[in-house]
């Protein structure tokens, strides 16, 4: 495996979060097998390959027992909030976690530099990352809220994650099945601005892309 640098930081943060969307589907097509012990694992798996792949924060985890050191305070605030049952808090850390990690990822996939396989990759990891926050936040609502969602139960976070991000990425996309749908007005309020933002990103994606890819090729 290589190692995390500029060139490639986006893939495995890319592969983390595909493989989070995989293991929370398959914690709910075999209910009872693997449990959500595994939704929680990959979550923490995310943000340490998060930390750990972002070039402002690479310098402090770089070292092996940075890397451990980050991975064993992680999964001890995740176990802490759990016996405790702090719901809430855990999804606010997850969900601010993910906006820090956007917005590092925004700043070097946007507008700069050049176009690259890593850039290609990162400017997906952003697209998935758009549809956790969203999902994060629908969990927030949905554990709340009694009938926020028809489709979706009042229950803990990640009992409810592989169908909320489900739904997440249907919306972000504009595909709206109808299977689920939000009654709650936040609940409308998140779901529309959501399917607004994922419209507005892939034109902001393509003028940016194609702004860099005209600014490069005038330079030669």
């Amino acid at each position: 495996m290589k190692p995390v640098s500029e060139k490639n930081n986006f893939l495995y943060l890319t592969i983390g979060i595909v493989l989070l969307l995989f293991v929370g589907a398959i914690s709910d097509q075999f209910e009872g097998v693997v449990g959500h012990q595994l939704v929680q694992a990959f979550s923490v798996i995310n943000i340490v390959v998060g930390i750990y792949g972002f070039k402002s924060t690479q310098k402090r985890f770089l070292s092996g027992t940075g890397i451990i050191l980050s991975i064993v305070a992680v999964v001890i605030i995740g176990a802490a909030l759990e016996l405790l049952k702090l719901y809430y808090l855990h999804l606010i850390l997850l969900f601010c976690f993910y906006l820090w990690a956007i917005w590092l990822a925004g700043k070097q996939v946007l507008f700069t530099g050049q176009v690259d396989a890593n850039r290609i990759v990162g400017a997906i990891c952003i697209y998935l990352l758009m549809g956790l926050i969203w999902a994060l936040m629908y969990l927030f609502i949905a554990q709340a809220i009694p009938g926020a969602f028809n489709g979706v139960e009042q229950m803990v976070w990640y009992d409810n994650f592989a169908d909320v991000a489900y739904y997440s990425y249907v919306t972000l996309t504009t595909l709206g099945y109808g299977d689920i749908s939000p009654v709650a007005p936040i609940a409308r309020f998140l779901v529309y601005m959501e399917a607004v933002v994922g419209v507005f990103y892939m034109a902001i994606l393509v003028a940016s892309l194609i702004g860099v890819g005209i600014s490069e090729s005038s330079k030669h």
